[in-house]
């Protein structure tokens, strides 16, 4: 029986592309091929063991492994600056660096001769003052290796930092960590796998260099004579023990290759997404989850207040001051400013400058990590090369508290907000709510003089949303410092803040209690977020004379000519089939566009060519006995006392 034959599904791919790609494979392949073929296998292993070969073997992998040491101490650096630092010239330092890979060796020899010789420009001076003699010595080999191999590391480095996200070093920075602790435990580690490609590519290199090494260092054997030298000086006396020693130059470096799989730049250690659900509420505190946690680092908000004074310019335009223990909810549309507020109080965007004072103290000069500001980003951004005890402890750390009791303080933390026994998780075997307690956590241990949380509720189901919410205001109940929230649940800003600051395109709104607010928003949006129909207008006799069109008749009218917000409830607008001849004021006809479910009753999207959209919510027999349907002609109607007027 024949055997069918099995073909993926996908495009085919086009003969014209497919000639041209076989030809440069074969092309690649058939050097190598030739050296395989060429081997004098059965004397392979005298070739490679010969004196000769080992002194050459032995002094190529110190003249590598050294310039793989400085290529690390000086390219490390260069890279970061490349990636993280905006300055001038930058283009032309980048160009620096790519100019070894595309100059020829021996240009590159002639180019390190005339700078490091005996009659270089810097040559003279360190024979003189180290009595070193660069040229015809290993340092020379060194210095040329790593002359042309350096550009590797920087290129794979700079790629991964390219890649790292600047939330996680921020965000650390927040906790009180110097931007050299955030280097090595934060951005190195997460780079990990661009410098360990880069290291290796760099190595390689530096193992296989010829040109810039014979042209600089010369070729004196037990000095400077590596193996690629050596290569060389065979193919005129011995081409068979040439061909082997070539064979050994390729397995290494094809070794290399191999285990770096195509990674050639690298790529940060970013958490995966979780395969874990949503959240999951359901594990059972430790039996000291509500035990206070203590803080006892020298920077810590433990006692005192920290009342805060905030003057902010550039996208936003605005004076923020509250007393100490005040909680702000910072509400508005996408584009309003939220984030950029918290990015200018942390000293992290030049897009606004914040001059800020905490308590009797201004810290407005001061960078990121001496403020004393923690940072809850909406991702969370914990850092995925630590599990969640050492995320936790991270900001006490930074501030010398010793190991064992920042564990403690962090573990005491993690209790209190139900994620306890996940201590020893990485984020990426966390559910999206378990990571965002686990950053709560983090920034609530630090205890700062200010916190800014954005959305930090957002990730988690209702059920573990109460339960956070309630251990978060007991938290902010005894906080001595301020709290600014974005959000834009309006049950968290009225169940957590003490004012709601409202923006919009960088400007305050409305900064007012949640009551407020509630009762008389005065912006659109925040109507809408708390459920009303909310329309802009001019004041005029008896009403508003709206700007999407048409007149509103209110029976608390303001001062005519002023600009306005007209509010409605979405429970007093009455819906009929046909028009209404009571009381209602206000009357037009319309058609229903869309019915969705609020809780028990239903919201009724209402289209009209006389008003604005409008939503009325009905209860479900309401509509059955109105036959509502998406299309079907309604008349609204709204009492003159169900119009709330408020001034802009």
């Amino acid at each position: 029986m024949r055997r069918l034959r099995h073909r993926t599904t996908g495009p085919r791919t086009p003969i014209a592309l497919a000639i041209p790609a076989l030809l440069a494979v074969a092309f690649l392949l058939l050097p190598l091929i030739g050296i395989l073929s060429r081997t004098s296998w059965g004397d392979l292993s005298t070739h490679l063991t010969s004196p000769e070969t080992t002194r050459a073997l032995t002094l190529s992998l110190v003249v590598s492994a050294w310039a793989l040491g400085l290529s690390v101490v000086l390219g490390v650096p260069l890279a970061w600056l490349l990636a993280r630092v905006d300055f001038p010239g930058k283009a032309l330092v980048r160009s620096l660096v790519l100019l070894p890979m595309v100059l020829p060796p021996t240009v590159g020899g002639v180019a390190l001769l005339l700078a490091f010789g005996r009659r270089g420009l810097l040559g003279p001076w360190t024979e003189d003052t180290f009595g070193v003699t660069l040229p015809f010595h290993t340092s020379g080999a060194v210095l040329a290796a790593t002359f042309v191999a350096m550009p590797f590391l920087i290129i794979s480095l700079e790629g991964a930092l390219g890649g790292l996200r600047p939330g996680y070093e921020e965000t650390a920075a927040s906790l009180g960590a110097s931007p050299v602790r955030v280097f090595f435990t934060v951005t190195l580690p997460m780079v990990a796998p661009g410098l360990a490609a880069g290291a290796a590519l760099t190595w390689a290199r530096a193992l296989g260099e010829f040109g810039a090494t014979i042209t600089f260092a010369g070729n004196l054997p037990g000095a400077t004579q590596t193996l690629p030298l050596q290569v060389y000086l065979l193919l005129q006396d011995n081409p068979e023990a040439a061909t082997s020693v070539s064979l050994l130059l390729l397995v290494i470096a094809m070794a290399v290759l191999i285990a770096l799989r195509g990674r050639w730049t690298g790529t940060p250690n970013t958490p995966a997404r979780p395969r874990t659900p949503a959240d999951d509420s359901g594990p059972a505190p430790r039996k000291d989850a509500h035990a206070a946690p203590v803080a006892t680092h020298p920077t810590a908000a433990t006692e005192g207040s920290w009342p805060l004074h905030a003057v902010v310019t550039g996208f936003n335009s605005l004076t923020l001051d509250a007393d100490a223990g005040t909680t702000i909810a910072v509400v508005g549309p996408n584009g309003a400013g939220k984030t950029t507020l918290l990015r200018a109080l942390l000293g992290l965007t030049p897009r606004a400058h914040a001059e800020l004072r905490l308590g009797d103290t201004d810290v407005t000069a001061l960078p990121p990590h001496l403020r004393g500001v923690a940072w809850v980003p909406q991702d969370g951004a914990l850092f995925p090369h630590m599990n969640a005890l050492a995320n936790t402890a991270y900001g006490l750390r930074a501030h010398g508290v010793p190991r064992a009791e920042a564990r403690l303080t962090a573990q005491q933390w993690l209790d209190r907000l139900g994620v306890g026994h996940l201590a020893h998780r990485r984020p990426a075997q966390l559910s999206g709510g378990q990571a965002q307690r686990v950053a709560l956590a983090r920034a609530l241990a630090a205890r700062p003089r200010l916190l800014l949380l954005d959305e930090p509720l957002a990730a988690l189901d209702q059920t573990t949303r109460a339960h956070v919410r309630h251990t978060l205001r007991r938290h902010l109940d005894g906080f001595g410092g301020v709290c600014l929230i974005v959000t834009h649940d309006p049950v968290e800003a009225v169940a957590l803040a003490d004012r709601v600051l409202v923006l919009d395109e960088g400007r305050a709104l409305q900064d007012a209690p949640p009551t407020e607010v509630t009762r008389h928003p005065r912006s659109p949006w925040v109507a809408r977020m708390l459920g009303r129909n909310a329309w802009p207008g001019i004041a005029g006799a008896g009403g508003v004379r709206l700007d999407g069109g048409g007149v509103l008749v209110a029976a608390d009218p303001l001062p005519p000519g002023r600009s306005c917000l007209a509010i409605i409830a979405p429970e007093a607008v009455a819906v009929h089939r046909d028009r209404p001849s009571g009381s209602p004021r206000n009357v037009w006809p319309g058609t229903v566009r869309e019915i969705t479910t609020s809780g028990s009753r239903l919201r009724v999207l209402i289209t009209s060519d006389r008003t604005p959209d409008l939503v009325a919510e009905v209860t479900p027999q309401a509509v059955a006995e109105l036959g509502l349907a998406e299309g079907t002609p309604v008349w609204a109607g709204v009492k003159a006392t169900e119009v709330t007027v408020v001034p802009l």
